[in-house]
């Protein structure tokens, strides 16, 4: 039955999908047997906020930060606080998204530039600095990880 559908194709449409088959197939071809498909990296922080600073932190990230990111190709997965350390509340944790630790490194360094990034991070820090200190991991997916 599927098979007296795929014969009432138009000459064109039967024409069009050979086509991108063939040129599907030359990339293939092109790429090599032993290509392994591409794992995006990912980049684990903790921001550890000056005390009475998370809240303004959070703000930030929330009005600013993370709209600014997407402008940078840096994809945010996610943002937590934490519940159980005894330095969670001044802790902030989000991970990004990045196709390559390289492109990760082109993208802070357009990040930090950002003449938007500036004003903000300057406005929101008049009364003193929000953080004290970052911590920051870059990771790979494990062979059975869902995020790759």
């Amino acid at each position: 039955m599927q098979l007296a559908r795929f014969h009432l194709l138009k000459p064109s449409y039967a024409l069009c999908l050979l086509s991108g088959a063939l040129v599907m197939f030359g990339f293939n071809t092109l790429r090599g047997s032993n290509a392994q498909p591409q794992n995006h990296v990912y980049e684990l922080r903790i921001y550890h906020a000056n005390k009475g600073k998370k809240d303004a932190l959070i703000a930030r990230f929330g009005n600013h930060t993370d709209a600014i990111f997407r402008r940078h190709n840096m994809n945010s997965i996610g943002y937590w606080s934490p519940e159980d350390s005894a330095g969670s509340p001044n802790l902030l944790v989000y991970i990004l998204e990045h196709p390559s630790r390289a492109e990760a490194e082109k993208n802070w360094a357009a990040f930090q530039a950002d003449s938007e990034w500036q004003k903000a991070k300057a406005e929101s820090e008049i009364n003193g600095p929000l953080v004290d200190h970052i911590d920051r991991y870059f990771m790979d997916p494990t062979t059975f990880s869902a995020l790759k």
